[in-house]
């Protein structure tokens, strides 16, 4: 199991992850752009489902831990460690 951090971008033209990066505070996160806007948990829910696709795994294995309306969110990924992740997302 592993945790994720990610730096959302709601209402983007495209879906897609726009690499690493770092930030004040020294905590390594993922950037991700979806369509859909912030608006009754959507953002959120299109992110699931875009990670769940990018890393082929069930979305069931995805859960939101910390982030609900901040842009900056905490995934729980279950069923993979730090080293695949980093293969799957280089």
């Amino acid at each position: 199991m592993v945790k994720l951090f990610v730096r959302l971008t709601p209402k983007s033209s495209v879906e897609r992850i726009d690499g690493w990066d770092t930030d004040d505070k020294g905590r390594r996160f993922l950037k991700v752009r979806v369509r859909a806007a912030p608006i009754e948990g959507r953002a959120n829910e299109a992110l699931i489902a875009f990670l769940a696709k990018s890393l082929k795994l069930p979305k069931s294995r995805l859960s939101l831990l910390t982030g609900d309306t901040a842009r900056l969110k905490q995934i729980e990924i279950d069923g993979l460690d730090e080293a695949e992740l980093e293969a799957l997302i280089p």
